[in-house]
């Protein structure tokens, strides 16, 4: 009993660690995009709270844990995920708790890559969408016991490739679809880079995903007397840092600076690369995994600009290309059968399989969200609302209020050129939209 105790509490402490992280994806996408659209990712970010957790508890948790059909998809709990058999000492609505949080971080993955010109009313659906059926199916395969890919083998300790690669592929496909920011990309393939917000902010929400990585891995252990909890949260510190370490001096090289966004999605990648290994692999492991982990993310953010696909805070190279190698990294790194640890070629190869499923799965269901959205509200915002700022367009509230007092003032009785160092433009309007 006493257990029982403590496992409950673990586990509702790490469940709202990771409901958490919501905050450090809000604060992170606002800060990368422009500010006429940092309310819009923000409100988003509620929707998964709100519509992605409901929609999960009443049939996406069913789907993902409920008794298994073919090794393909769960039949019941629907609507009564606390019905759940636990062979673990734990409340089932705690571990319900835990894995909504996991739900919800899947749909986020995908705002940062959709930020700015997607119809807000199509995310509300695919916020949905992926809560119900996208995740949680593929989650079955690994994650419940009767999955037929669990029964290969396939390793996933906290979700690279259940949560991260789904996410990411799913968002590759959907941005793919959505098509590029107004000007992001000239007509020779060159891409334009659209300034972020405020890097401070999202510094901040890097630091609160951080934060919350503890608990989300180390809290799929579910079990608070279990001494491997140290070594997974010290694996997950090492990798982040080591991953950000790489991203760093490679900016340097390449282009001459310190690049913060690069560094934070360094950072970020390490934590995704790890999340599969992190209770399977040795610290030195979680150090390289993480460091290769940084140099894909530069090269796989290049990559993704080349295929003009626009991905403005970087969610694909991150979690998606991050979350296939972490996978794979598995079968490299794994203790007891990994490749180059024992010469085990066994699991590599689930893990191989494991990868290219998830991503083209990954790949059909974003595709299929963004059907399911053009054929019923409009995949896209208008011309018009993305011109304007979705803030506005959709919302009513700037990010930022103290730019009214640009429009509250008479051109005569406030020297805009000379307090600024910005042209005036023609009209009030056009002031405000040059420093938006």
């Amino acid at each position: 009993m006493e257990l029982m105790y403590l496992n409950t509490v673990w586990v509702v402490l790490a469940a709202a660690m990771v409901l958490f992280m919501e905050g450090g994806f809000s604060l992170l996408e606002a800060g990368l995009v422009r500010t006429k659209n940092a309310v819009n990712v923000t409100m988003k970010i509620f929707v998964d709270l709100t519509i992605g957790a409901l929609a999960f508890w009443l049939i996406g948790f069913g789907i993902m844990f409920g008794k298994d059909a073919f090794g393909i998809i769960g039949t019941n709990l629907f609507g009564s995920p606390e019905k759940i058999a636990l062979s673990i000492e734990l409340p089932s609505a705690a571990f319900v708790l835990f894995q909504m949080g996991f739900a919800v971080a899947c749909i986020s993955i995908v705002s940062g890559a959709v930020a700015e010109r997607m119809n807000f009313k199509a995310y509300i659906l695919t916020a949905a969408l992926i809560c119900t059926v996208i995740y949680p199916l593929s989650g079955h395969w690994i994650w419940n016991s009767d999955g037929w890919l669990a029964k290969l083998g396939m390793k996933d300790f906290a979700g690279s490739a259940a949560i991260h690669a789904v996410g990411g592929f799913a968002a590759f496909a959907m941005a793919k679809i959505l098509g590029a920011r107004k000007g992001r990309f000239n007509s020779d393939g060159s891409a334009n880079v659209f300034a972020p917000s405020n890097i401070p902010l999202a510094s901040a929400g890097a630091f609160i995903l951080w934060f919350g990585w503890f608990a989300f891995n180390a809290g799929s252990t579910l079990d608070a007397s279990n001494t491997a909890l140290a070594s997974i949260a010290i694996n997950t510190m090492l990798a982040a840092a080591s991953g950000g370490t790489s991203a760093l001096f490679i900016t340097m090289k390449k282009f001459g600076k310190a690049d913060p966004s690069m560094t934070i999605n360094g950072v970020l990648s390490g934590l995704v690369a790890v999340t599969a290994g992190c209770a399977f692999v040795s610290q030195w492991s979680a150090i390289i995994i993480g460091a290769i982990s940084g140099v894909i993310v530069i090269y796989a953010t290049l990559f993704v600009d080349q295929l003009k696909v626009d991905d403005p805070v970087g969610a694909v190279a991150v979690h998606g290309f991050n979350g296939v190698f972490g996978t794979i990294a598995v079968g490299l790194f794994d203790t007891t059968q990994g490749l180059l640890t024992t010469g085990d070629f066994s699991l590599i190869k689930v893990q191989l399989l494991g990868a290219a499923v998830v991503v083209v799965w990954g790949l059909l269901g974003g595709a299929f969200m963004a059907a399911v959205c053009e054929k019923t509200v409009g995949l896209r915002a208008s011309e018009r609302e993305e011109e304007e700022g979705l803030d506005m367009s959709y919302h009513g509230i700037p990010a930022y209020n103290e730019l009214e007092r640009f429009t509250d003032l008479p051109t005569s009785l406030y020297n805009f050129e000379e307090t600024t160092g910005i042209s005036v433009a023609p009209t009030r309007k056009e002031k405000v939209r040059e420093v938006i």
